[in-house]
């Protein structure tokens, strides 16, 4: 394993793993999924469109995501059609707090373009899809539908690098879907070098500049930077919190920023709402917020 890095694994690695693991703390996850929980428990009005097999795990995180407040209304895989599973994530987190992730798409490679609800995607001020589906062709087609049909409906469309892996792989069509079609943009300092394919920060945020409107890039402690169009530059600090589990620090960042930007805060502001948020989900184990993210937004205002 690559320490600090996603990757994508088939069944028989997935139980290999799963098998030499210490006893682990089982949470519902997802990146996409981790964002809508954020938003919802940031008192914000989000859905997921997402596939889970009919399955014990499917069951959990159905339960889970709409507890959270979050719309979830596709219909789980039953029968051959679900044998792949309800997607997992194996995160290995080291003393450093850093988290290397192994990953089983199972069903969730399965989601298809008539999964895709053309009214929800119109009802919404901003569509946020993760990169990390890109790895499956399929899924890369549900993302094309999504995208086109926020397009038609003059829903924002926001767009998360996810992985530099990720980005390896697909650069030239990353680039081309963030230049065409992609208004909010967001990815770590790793992500947008790869990205375009530079070991300095600076070229690569000066790359960034004018392929989207919004450009919201983080860098661990030396917090993050919300570049637009039009030349602004924002900087904001990272959030004083206890370090323990980097995982789900992009996915709740992301949250705070849409959630801020949807309800018509500044970009300063909703950055702010992203590091806030960044720092309740590093502060213990697992991806979703533990405290409501608008009790502490108040508290922090």
């Amino acid at each position: 394993m690559v320490k600090g890095s996603m990757d994508l694994i088939d069944t028989q690695r997935a139980h290999a793993v799963y098998a030499d693991m210490p006893p682990a703390i089982e949470v519902s996850g997802g990146s996409a999924a981790n964002t809508a929980a954020g938003v919802a428990s940031f008192g914000g009005s989000a859905a997921f469109i997402g596939k889970v097999a009919e399955d014990e795990l499917g069951a959990v995180f159905a339960h889970d995501i709409r507890a959270a407040g979050v719309d979830f209304d596709i219909e789980p895989l039953a029968g051959a059609e679900a044998a792949a599973g309800t997607a997992r994530c194996l995160i290995l987190v080291t003393p450093d707090a850093q988290r290397t992730m192994n990953t089983y798409l199972g069903v969730a490679a399965a989601l298809r373009p008539i999964d895709v609800d053309a009214a929800l995607i119109a009802s919404a001020k901003v569509l946020y899809v993760e990169g990390y589906l890109w790895d499956d062709p399929g899924a890369k087609d549900v993302i094309r539908t999504a995208v086109a049909a926020a397009r038609e409906a003059g829903t924002r469309v926001s767009f998360t690098l996810s992985d530099g892996f990720c980005v390896d792989r697909h650069r030239d069509e990353f680039l081309e879907l963030i230049a065409g079609d992609v208004d909010i943009l967001f990815a770590n300092e790793s992500e947008i070098c790869s990205l375009y394919e530079t070991t300095d920060f600076e070229v690569a945020v000066s790359r960034v500049v004018g392929h989207v409107a919004i450009a919201c890039l983080t860098r661990s402690e030396l917090g993050s930077v919300i570049l637009t169009a039009d030349g602004d530059r924002i900087s904001v600090d990272a959030a004083s919190t206890n370090l323990v589990d980097t995982t789900g620090a992009g996915d709740l960042y992301a949250a705070g920023v849409l959630t801020g930007w949807a309800t018509g805060q500044t970009l300063a502001e909703s950055g702010r709402m992203g590091s806030l948020a960044a720092g309740e989900v590093i502060s213990h184990l697992g991806a979703r917020p533990q405290k409501p993210l608008s009790e502490i937004w108040k508290d922090h205002r």
